[in-house]
């Protein structure tokens, strides 16, 4: 998340009557889609498809006009809240489990619903380290070959690649935790698409910096680029 000393840095906006009507600034630098309402001027609340409700088509329109990255990251409702009774139970799973989930979802659907072809230049970053899908891509891209009919149109429906080849187009954040689990990651959709995660202020980890640091597999270079060089470039920040 954000540091408390970088102002304008994030902003929100919710999907209904009023989402024509957004008018996106520049220097805001990014907007997040959430799922959850009753924040000013709000996160997203969760309509039709999420992410990929016909609803948004404005927002990220203009977001990739103007060269504004989107942020994904789910609030309580989705599969957290659709769930619940699977989560009951110790280990905070409604979260733990929950939320990533919900971040597989939203990002399936905006490979496999088009989103990432009408709007090619559209900057995404996801949270949670891309959820699940980075470490099951490959079962992303047997679905439609296995079964055709749930995917009309072509040989991946609409989409005009594999659906495993979208995932360097997205951007994600580090949060995964371990030295493994962030090789793997930047093995899957390339050091160049990972930014320093801290889920600030959550206390999620206190070693955000030395966990890119003493992953054995980054090169120095590699490391720059995920604290600092490729945040930069995608927010179109002078070093």
């Amino acid at each position: 998340m954000l540091s408390p000393t970088l102002k304008e840095g994030l902003k929100a906006y919710a999907i209904g009557p009023k989402i024509r009507s957004i008018r996106l600034k520049k220097k805001m630098g990014l907007v997040e889609l959430g799922k959850h309402t009753g924040l000013s001027p709000a996160m997203l609340s969760k309509v039709e498809r999420g992410v990929t409700a016909p609803s948004l088509t404005t927002l990220q329109s203009v977001a990739e006009a103007l060269g504004v990255p989107v942020f994904i990251h789910p609030q309580p409702t989705g599969a957290p809240s659709e769930l619940k009774k699977r989560f009951v139970g110790n280990g905070y799973l409604d979260n733990v489990i929950g939320n990533p989930l919900e971040t597989t979802i939203a990002l399936s659907h905006l490979i496999f619903d088009g989103s990432l072809d009408r709007f090619p230049q559209l900057k995404i970053i996801a949270a949670h380290g891309g959820g699940f899908l980075p470490s099951y891509a490959g079962r992303f891209d047997r679905g439609c070959p296995t079964r055709p009919e749930a995917c009309p149109g072509g040989l991946y429906g609409p989409i005009q690649h594999k659906p495993s080849d979208y995932l360097r187009r997205l951007h994600y954040d580090t949060m995964v935790f371990t030295a493994e689990g962030l090789r793997h990651l930047a093995a899957e959709v390339g050091a160049s698409q990972l930014m320093l995660g801290t889920d600030y202020p959550y206390p999620w980890t206190t070693t955000a910096v030395d966990h890119v640091l003493t992953t054995p597999e980054l090169s120095t270079a590699d490391q720059i680029a995920i604290l600092h060089g490729n945040a930069a470039r995608l927010l179109g920040m002078t070093s």
